[in-house]
Formats: structure tokens, C-alpha cells, sequence
């Protein structure tokens, strides 16, 4: 075992001092390699950084929670005619889903006019001359904030009287209160949306975000048929249903068969709405993320593949060039397992070094990206740094193997005369 561990400490020196005499033609060589790891570390770096911010953004918006729409939801396509034309939900629909599913604990109703191709139809905000242009305006029900995990911030929710009585006031988001009321007390004071003049009662803590996206931090929400009165016409209606506790399959099942039976869907007919959850938006979002992975690491492999081919063809010329050195090694007692060791040493001590620098390139690219764009999150997993360490060291051994086992057969009779 002592030996052993001898042979191959000998054999590792003499890889290392190889690299060492030839040090731009080693670099050349491993540059394949180089690049495959890098993009396999970047590219992981990104994606499990959009991975853990999604999933934060999705629990925060509730794990029991789920979202029922007339369209379906974390599915981004063009929208059909059908789509298009489909009956909005209506609040006597979500008033079923409270009263007619038992694995459904509570439901609160959000009310905004027609959803258009990208998301809520911004509008102005105004408070002493002060203009936001892209604050969104929804009305909701007076339990919204207990379906919403998000947290007050100072004053208070509206109250189901409030709601009752169409009361004019207003619970903002952060942004909103940052951009009007950064250094004075919001609550009390009158803003001007759309035209209507509401009373802000009470702030939320900023939420968590998606790429960047503050929408949800730029709301202004008030009590639901106080916006009924404002936009007689808005039918728009999206239902957050809490699910009780380990009962969320259920409640699709229960939910689903409700909504058919209300909106005189055919057996044979696919559904003409939409329920979606946390895990439903975070299963869809990684099967898209899957989908770039792949393509990303066909990018990679093939970065590999010319990386050990390289190593292969220098390996070669390495046999070729030190065919008297072999031969010597082989009069004195070398074997042949030995002189094997010694070239696969080589070449993966090759593209290691390739993958070790492609480890540190993909980090300081991570690190910068996380630095210089704070909304596309990015984080280096222990995993794939293993992952990238052990296929560059893999590659080294499999495309060595055989620059190595041409080096161990050569008849040392014939390799010393080798001019």
C-alpha cells in the first residue's frame, strides 16, 4: 500500500512539472475544458439562484394558498380567442368555493379590471404633486391579508364594515409609501388613484420579488365593493382558497369539480379556468429551467468533448516525444500498469487544472453577476462544483487512456534506440 501510494505521489510530481515545462501549450489544451466548466458553473449559479427566489417568493404568497382565475396561471402563452372571450369568475363563485368544499378553510376575492396580455393595467397615483404611473389598483376583501402572508407595516387592515359600506380607504404597498410619504406618517393622509380619492389606513412590509418584479409593492388595495362602486364595470375577479392543513389535493379535486359544474363545462371539455398553487408555479417554472439546462449543458459537453480531444492529441505527442524516457523507465524495472499510471496522472492532472480554473472563472462570474445585477440572483452549489471537478478530472482519464496504454506497450528495446 506504501508503494502504492509512492508510485502514484512520483507519478502526480511528474504530471505537475510536465504542465510546469509547457506551460502555454498545457493552458491550450484545457481551454475546452475550461469553458465547459465555466459555463456549467455560471449557468447553475443562475439557476439555483432564480430557483431559491422563486420559492421564496412562492411561500410568501402562501404554501397553503391556492389561486383560481379564469386563465390559467405560471403558464405564459399567447392567449387564444377562446381565452380571451372566457367568462371572468364572479364573487357568488367564490362564495361557493367557501361554503361547498370542505377541504377549504376561507377565500378572499381580489376584483381589478380585464387582465390584459401583461399583467395588471397600471395607473396613477397622486399626492401633493407627486405622480406614480405604475401603481396597481385592486380591490379585495377585508380577510386578504390573512391569505396573503404579508405583514402590516403600520395602521391597519380595513375592516368587513368598511367593506360593507364602501368606505374610500386604502392599505398601500412599500413602494407606494416610499415613493409619497418617505418622511412623513402615511396613515390618515388622502391619495388620489385613478381619479378617486381614498384615505390610506394602513401599510404593508415589502415583499419578496421575482427578478426584480416590485409589482406587489406598488399596490393599492381597497375593500372590494368599494371598487365595485368605483368601476361598476369591472368583472374581473381571481380567488385566493386556503386549504386546510395536508388537504391541498383535495381541494383542487373539490375545487375543480365546483367550478365545472357552475360554468357548464362538458365532460368531454377541457376545463375554462385555472387553479394553480405555490408547488404547481414552482413545478412549472423548473420545467422550463430544466428545458435551458439541457441546451446549457449540450453547450458544455461539447466545450469538454474538444477539451479531450485536445488532451488526447497532446498525449499523444507526449508518448511521441518522450519514447527514450519510457524506454528507460522500462530497462530499470517500470511496469507496464506504471508507465499507464503515469500518462493517465498526466492528462487528468490536465484537465483538472482546466476544471479547477473553470471553477474559480464561473464563481468571480457568478459573484459579478450577483453584484452588478441584484435581480438575476445567482449562487454557486456546492454540487456543481463537485459535479464540474469530477467531469474534467473523468475527462482526462477517459481520453488519456489510450495516449497511455500506447505509452505502456511500446517494446523498451525499440523505444531507446528512438532517435
Amino acid at each position: 500500500m506504501h508503494t502504492y501510494t509512492q508510485n502514484v505521489r512520483e507519478n502526480l510530481a511528474l504530471a505537475l512539472d510536465t504542465l510546469r515545462t509547457h506551460k502555454f501549450r498545457s493552458f491550450l489544451t484545457v481551454l475546452g475544458v475550461l469553458i465547459g466548466t465555466t459555463t456549467v458553473i455560471a449557468v447553475t449559479s443562475i439557476i439555483a439562484g432564480l430557483d431559491k427566489q422563486l420559492v421564496d417568493v412562492a411561500e410568501q404568497f402562501g404554501t397553503r394558498t391556492l389561486w383560481v382565475y379564469k386563465l390559467q396561471l405560471g403558464n405564459p402563452h399567447r392567449l387564444t380567442t377562446e381565452e380571451r372571450l372566457r367568462r371572468p369568475l364572479s364573487y357568488e363563485d367564490a362564495m361557493a368555493i367557501k361554503e361547498q368544499c370542505p377541504s377549504i378553510e376561507t377565500v378572499s376575492v381580489e376584483l381589478f379590471p380585464d387582465m390584459q396580455d401583461f399583467g395588471l393595467p397600471p395607473v396613477t397615483a397622486k399626492y401633493r404633486g407627486q405622480d406614480m404611473n405604475d401603481a396597481l389598483f385592486v380591490g379585495v376583501t377585508a380577510n386578504h391579508l390573512q391569505l396573503l402572508n404579508a405583514t402590516q407595516d403600520a395602521g391597519r387592515f380595513f375592516t368587513e364594515a368598511e367593506d360593507l359600506h364602501r368606505r374610500n380607504v386604502a392599505v398601500i404597498g412599500h413602494g407606494v409609501s416610499e415613493r409619497f410619504f418617505a418622511h412623513e406618517d402615511p396613515i390618515g393622509k388622502t391619495i388620489v388613484v385613478d381619479g378617486q380619492s381614498v384615505e390610506v389606513v394602513g401599510t404593508l412590509t415589502k415583499f419578496k420579488s421575482f427578478l426584480g418584479d416590485d409589482n406587489n409593492d406598488k399596490a393599492i388595495l381597497v375593500p372590494y365593493n368599494s371598487f365595485k362602486k368605483m368601476y361598476p364595470e369591472a368583472k374581473d375577479n381571481f380567488i385566493d382558497a386556503l386549504v386546510r392543513q395536508g388537504k391541498m389535493e383535495q381541494a383542487k379535486g373539490e375545487v375543480s369539480e365546483l367550478l365545472r359544474r357552475r360554468r357548464h363545462v362538458k365532460p368531454a371539455d377541457p376545463d375554462n379556468f385555472g387553479i394553480a398553487s405555490a408547488d404547481s408555479v414552482i413545478t412549472q417554472f423548473r420545467q422550463v429551467i430544466s428545458s435551458v439546462a439541457l441546451v446549457m449543458t449540450v453547450i458544455s459537453s461539447i466545450g469538454l468533448l474538444v477539451g479531450g480531444i485536445g488532451v488526447m492529441n497532446i498525449m499523444l505527442v507526449s508518448v511521441t516525444e518522450r519514447t527514450r524516457e519510457i524506454g528507460v523507465r522500462k530497462a530499470i524495472g517500470a511496469r507496464r500498469r506504471d508507465i499507464t499510471w503515469q500518462f493517465l496522472l498526466e492528462a487528468m492532472t490536465l484537465t483538472a487544472s482546466g476544471g479547477l480554473m473553470g471553477i474559480l472563472v464561473g464563481w468571480l462570474l457568478s459573484l459579478a453577476i450577483r453584484t452588478f445585477v441584484p435581480s438575476l440572483p445567482s449562487t454557486v452549489p456546492l454540487w456543481s462544483v463537485v459535479a464540474g471537478f469530477t467531469v474534467a478530472t473523468s475527462i482526462g482519464l477517459f481520453f488519456g487512456l489510450w495516449p497511455a496504454l500506447k505509452a505502456a506497450r511500446l517494446d523498451p528495446i525499440a523505444a531507446l534506440r528512438y532517435e
